[in-house]
């Protein structure tokens, strides 16, 4: 009976194998990419190699609760501020479906806040008083050659009454006196008031400079034949008498040609507490990318940008005050690309690497150095390979930061470029004669790669892609973590998602890094089939959380002076080896310019351990931070929010 059974169950392994060498002969490819993710899924998933590389996992929100996150930023709250605006999409632009959500990432809860305007491709950045300051925007959307119906452009208005401004609604037309075209004013503009001009030699007023304005007129027809190709006087429809010889326009070309995004001057404070925006005095220009960099004295910086009728700010940059919730120009005037990385350094000067997100001249703004914004002075700094390299890549001050050493991550060709940069370059601003020097290459040449600061003065750098906007699926999944002491850098876990443009990460408090957007040109290698926003989101666990255990903080004080003590409970106080000040992120096209992590001094005895805040302003800017200790193995501990104040 046994050996009957024994040849019955031969007989069938024989079939089944016979079986499974059939359909493997018909599908050798399927079964071979089945059996390597398999294994795939079963080797990234054991403790070993976690403990070694990290693992990822996607966060799957409930659908209603998905948008095109462009911007995010950490609130000391604990919670994930995530900004779409209208995401990258015309009919949500159209219909004024602008989004934000605040994500908690420890509760999975997430809650919809009401969006005050269109704030895709804003600015922001953390105030001293931990609100989150946002400035600009988006006011029209980008309308490529051909698609262009009217001709139109920028006109500048002038008024040379000096005794009143003039404002005029949206609709006023113009009327060539030459070419006696038609031209619509699309927004309200307001035009100051002439300015009286003194000669001190005779004693009397010599003439009038007048007002100006500049704004965006459309032709009041479609069609070629309302293009103008040369200067013309315009009349405003509707003067008369003196007001109409002190008020017209003057327009040189306006065209069928392409017509950029424009931006708008709207700005706002959101409020972690209580979940809302708070509008403030908005901006003196109008700016579509730009970066808000916050200086010493907890005012806040705002650079480039396009303006209200698509065109470069002509390099007037701006300062906000917390304190009126005002702005105000700052003396010189310096223009650089838009989104230009530009941070805060221990002398009160300002660092620009070079990076930036790439609308501006190829020619102007682009080459790194020292800003002194005080007497509008700049030191450019040299060494930089791949220089004309630089949009979309990205810049991170490597920890801690009082060495003053930034790296500067990839990048890519001006516009639309296929060319991608392999390189890291570092910097180091304490050098007698700073220079960049090359360190450790990519496997890829990397548009907007993604950097998060980690608690133990590491640097997880993952994601982006080798052309334009993931264009012929380039995106690259892979991930990296920099050791700022060693200056080596090893692969860990690879990402599941793919990261372009429109993307960022951002330390969690729980040393996790959460990686969010991603805007793809194209969905194909052979670019034909349209792109769709990512709108999963992805959580990274570093490799020093799957280890036995971590220092624990807790009681403290909520508020630390620069140069004051805090002293916490830990269980491991004997095991602490190093703790860090980690400013929280706010991040949007490869662009961070306030995360920073800081060395402080610390001492422990029995269960707590007292730290010391480093007393440069410079370094230690007002504000909430993320205070971490970590062990001799480098994992960190679960961060206490400290404010200085």
């Amino acid at each position: 009976m046994k050996d009957r059974a024994g040849h019955r169950r031969a007989r069938r392994l024989a079939i089944g194998g016979a079986v499974v060498l059939a359909l493997a002969g018909m599908n050798g490819p399927w079964l071979y990419r089945f059996g390597t993710e398999q294994y795939h899924q079963y080797k990234i998933n054991r403790p070993e190699y976690k403990a070694a590389n990290g693992h990822w996992q996607i966060v799957e929100f409930p659908k209603k609760y998905r948008q095109n996150t462009i911007h995010a930023a950490l609130l000391h709250t604990g919670k994930v501020l995530l900004i779409a605006g209208s995401g990258n999409d015309q009919d949500n632009f159209d219909a004024k479906k602008f989004d934000t959500r605040i994500w908690d990432p420890v509760k999975q809860t997430i809650k919809r806040v009401p969006t005050p305007a269109d704030l895709f491709c804003t600015g922001h950045t953390q105030l001293s008083n931990g609100r989150l300051l946002i400035a600009g925007g988006t006011k029209r959307y980008e309308k490529l050659k051909g698609d262009v119906t009217k001709a139109g452009g920028l006109m500048i208005i002038h008024n040379e009454n000096p005794d009143k401004k003039v404002e005029l609604k949206p609709g006023t037309r113009f009327v060539g006196k030459e070419n006696g075209r038609t031209f619509v004013l699309k927004d309200k503009v307001e035009i100051k008031k002439a300015t009286k001009t003194f000669d001190p030699d005779t004693g009397k007023f010599t003439g009038n400079k007048p007002g100006l304005a500049r704004a965006y007129v459309e032709a009041e027809r479609s069609g070629k034949r309302y293009e103008t190709g040369t200067e013309d006087n315009y009349r405003i429809v509707g003067l008369k008498g003196a007001d109409a010889r002190n008020t017209y326009g003057i327009a040189q070309k306006l065209a069928l040609d392409k017509k950029d995004f424009q931006g708008i001057r709207d700005a706002y404070e959101f409020d972690p507490v209580a979940e809302r925006y708070i509008r403030v005095d908005p901006m003196n220009e109008a700016r579509w990318y730009p970066t808000l960099t916050t200086l010493a004295d907890g005012t806040v910086l705002s650079l480039s940008g396009l303006d209200e009728i698509g065109q470069l700010v002509p390099g007037k940059n701006e300062v906000y005050d917390p304190e009126t919730r005002k702005w105000t120009y700052t003396k010189g005037v310096r223009q650089f690309p838009t989104y230009p990385a530009i941070s805060l350094m221990q002398n009160g000067k300002l660092f620009y690497s070079g990076a930036n997100a790439g609308y501006g001249p190829d020619d102007v703004g682009r080459q790194p150095g020292v800003w002194d914004l005080r007497t509008n002075t700049f030191t450019k700094i040299p060494g930089m390979s791949d220089g004309k390299l630089l949009e979309t890549a990205g810049t991170v001050l490597l920890p801690p930061a009082q060495k003053e050493k930034y790296m500067v991550i990839g990048g890519g060709g001006v516009g639309e470029s296929e060319q991608s940069s392999r390189r890291t370059r570092i910097v180091d601003l304490l050098d007698d004669s700073p220079r960049f020097v090359d360190g450790p290459r990519l496997d890829k040449g990397t548009r907007y790669p993604q950097s998060s600061i980690l608690p133990d003065d590491t640097v997880l750098i993952s994601g982006g892609s080798q052309d334009y906007r993931g264009r012929g699926d380039s995106n690259i999944l892979q991930s990296r973590i920099y050791d700022a002491r060693t200056g080596t850098m090893r692969r860990v876990a690879d990402p599941l998602v793919g990261r372009n443009y429109h993307s960022g990460s951002i330390l969690l408090p729980d040393g996790r890094v959460v990686f969010f957007g991603s805007d793809s040109l194209y969905a194909d290698k052979a670019n034909t089939k349209p792109g769709e926003f990512e709108q999963r989101v992805e959580i990274y666990t570093p490799p020093y959380l799957y280890r036995d255990g971590r220092p624990t903080l807790s009681g403290g004080p909520k508020t630390v002076e620069r140069g004051g003590k805090a002293t916490f409970g830990t269980r491991h106080a004997s095991s602490i080896k190093s703790a860090r000040l980690i400013r929280p992120s706010a991040s949007t096209h490869v662009t961070d310019v306030d995360q920073k992590s800081i060395a402080v001094d610390f001492t422990t005895s029995g269960d707590s351990v007292t730290v010391t805040v480093p007393k440069n302003r410079n370094l230690v800017q007002s504000g909430w931070y993320m205070l971490f200790v970590t062990d001799a193995a480098g994992t960190p501990s679960k961060a206490r929010w400290v404010k200085v104040p």
